[in-house]
């Protein structure tokens, strides 16, 4: 997170705070995550095929078997882009027939489907992308000039701007929980029962991650409320 604690008025040891929490929780989000994945990527799948494999089955049998499917250089750098209408899968669960690489590419599936079917939280957060894109490019910037030139009006618009990139953390979460739910019914109606509790275990922990971001942000979004939404001449 940017540093903001500087300011016209001394340190700000509530903002310290806030980094502080917001620290902990996206360790904590992260470090659950990568050990529940090391820990389901040693058990091989109950359901045939590798994780390209059984995504596709899935996108098939979810209306979507148009959607393309190719690797991409990372680990856990798992993506669906509407833009090219493809899944891209990390090599691990591109070729990986473990629970965890299964999990996952359900996983990014699910979003495919989402589109395919006009999901109605997917399709808001597709609108929202270009709104937040110039938000979260831009608030820092109007906001830093209105505390440091002493104009209000701009330190209300960095906050309005910042809301719009909380409001998009809010809408992914619902649309992250449904990709996930449609991942473990797939693999629970097609897979074995330890397929369901590891895609389970696993896509909860990765739901997690993208609370922690919310919480962070909605910290962040109070702080900034408290700090500057009641200032008129600052």
């Amino acid at each position: 997170m940017p540093y903001y604690g500087f300011g016209l008025y001394g340190v700000d040891y509530t903002y310290y705070m806030v980094v502080l929490v917001a620290l902990v929780l996206g360790v904590a989000a992260q470090g659950y995550i990568k050990s529940t994945y090391r820990k389901w990527s040693q058990v091989d799948a109950g359901i045939e095929g590798t994780g390209a494999d059984v995504a596709r089955r899935m996108l098939a049998s979810g209306g979507a078997g148009s959607v393309g499917i190719t690797r991409v250089a990372g680990s856990l750098t798992d993506h669906y882009d509407p833009r090219d209408n493809k899944l891209h899968l990390s090599d691990d669960n591109y070729r990986g027939a473990s629970v965890a690489s299964v999990a996952v590419a359900c996983h990014e599936a699910g979003h495919a489907i989402q589109a395919a079917k006009g999901f109605g939280f997917y399709r808001l957060r597709t609108m929202l992308v270009p709104a937040v894109t110039i938000a979260e490019r831009s608030w820092v910037l109007v906001l830093l000039a209105g505390v440091f030139l002493s104009i209000s009006g701009f330190v209300q618009l960095a906050i309005l701007l910042f809301a719009v990139s909380v409001v998009f953390q809010l809408v992914t979460l619902p649309v992250e929980i449904d990709a996930s739910r449609r991942a473990v019914a797939y693999l629970s109606a097609h897979g074995s029962g330890l397929d369901e509790r590891g895609a389970r275990a696993v896509l909860t922990a990765a739901a997690l991650t993208y609370v922690a971001a919310a919480l962070t942000s909605i910290m962040q979004l109070v702080y900034l409320l408290g700090r500057y939404g009641g200032r008129s001449n600052d």
